[in-house]
């Protein structure tokens, strides 16, 4: 296989849907949920366009300072030091999800995003600063009664130790290893998106825990145990055209829905990303995995595609890419007359 080949069809995937997926933000009727924007800031960080008032604005920076948007609603939390008068941010999460669909998803993301704990964030009108942020996340880890913990594994071992301990906020004792023991309970035939999320969760933590130089023994080799057991799934269900299963790691298969096919090989091949190393992402199996998801966004141009699919294929091509040829710009050029993603049906 030919490797400029697919980093030229992985770059025409990238920069149509950066540069002709616009989304817009605000309130009114034809702009996006909060739950979108983030999957867009997700794939490609900082550089995310979303249209305001007429004009494409960085959408991190919209939010840092302020910036307002459907379903997201940042408060100011508990009092964290009585002698600065410094305040927690928490994040309210409605019924309808239209903020987020799970616990800390924005602040997961966002950490991604290459936040700096000093970054100032405004609230409510008031001055915070990111790890305001992270510490009302950790202070609130006992209220997440789903015991749904993959994007605050995310945020919190982008910013402390994985041996890190902490007291919550009703005295309760919490810890990384505690948060990653409880992801390995779960069933990921049973979760959402086929256990895609708890397997990023864990495979971004298991990533900075092995980089830290700190032993792969107990809970972590169990983690890592998990990881080769789903990636070796994902090569065993693969469909014989190179496409990834549409039952995740579950069982082979493949959907007719086009939409379907993209949320699920995108989810998929975003994990396979961050789980192997560069020579392991080069082999043949992989490569054709990603050349049909390619593929997949040169079918769906002519229409609109769901959001939580479109963004974590994208995510997916774009860890590929910086991981086998290396990291890029998509701000180059911004098209004149950008198209707009669109939700349907399907949760967030």
């Amino acid at each position: 296989m030919d490797p400029q080949d697919l980093l030229r069809q992985i770059d025409d995937a990238l920069d149509y849907t950066f540069h002709h997926r616009r989304l817009s933000v605000g309130q009114g009727p034809g702009d996006q949920a909060a739950w979108q924007i983030i999957h867009g800031a997700m794939a490609f960080g900082r550089e995310f366009l979303v249209r305001h008032e007429g004009r494409d604005v960085p959408v991190i920076d919209y939010i840092l300072r302020g910036g307002r948007m459907k379903g997201l609603d940042l408060r100011q939390g508990d009092l964290l030091d009585a002698a600065t008068g410094r305040y927690g941010v928490t994040t309210i999460v409605p019924e309808d999800k239209m903020g987020q669909g799970h616990v800390d998803q924005w602040l997961g993301y966002l950490s991604e995003c290459g936040l700096k704990l000093d970054e100032p964030l405004v609230v409510e009108g008031r001055q915070h600063t990111f790890a305001d942020y992270l510490e009302q996340a950790r202070r609130d880890v006992y209220k997440n009664t789903r015991r749904e913990f993959s994007w605050t594994l995310m945020a919190l071992t982008a910013y402390y130790p994985t041996d890190d301990r902490w007291t919550a906020g009703d005295g309760s004792e919490w810890s990384i290893e505690k948060l990653v023991e409880i992801e390995l309970e779960h069933d990921l035939d049973a979760s959402p998106c086929g256990g895609t999320h708890r397997m990023m969760g864990l495979t971004v933590a298991f990533n900075r825990h092995r980089a830290s130089g700190k032993p792969v023994t107990g809970v972590w080799q169990r983690v890592a145990e998990r990881i080769d057991d789903c990636v070796q799934r994902a090569r065993r269900f693969q469909n014989p055209d190179g496409s990834l299963s549409s039952n995740y790691f579950a069982r082979p298969g493949k959907s007719a829905d086009l939409a379907v096919c993209m949320g699920s090989a995108g989810h998929v091949l975003e994990f396979l990303a961050a789980a192997l190393d560069p020579p392991q992402l080069t082999q043949p199996w992989v490569q054709r995995a990603t050349l049909d998801l390619c593929k997949l966004f040169r079918k769906t141009k002519p229409v609109d595609v769901e959001c939580g699919a479109l963004f974590h294929a994208a995510h997916g091509l774009v860890l590929y890419r910086e991981k086998v040829f290396g990291r890029r710009s998509f701000l180059t050029q911004v098209a004149q007359a950008p198209g707009a993603a669109r939700e349907t049906s399907g949760s967030p």
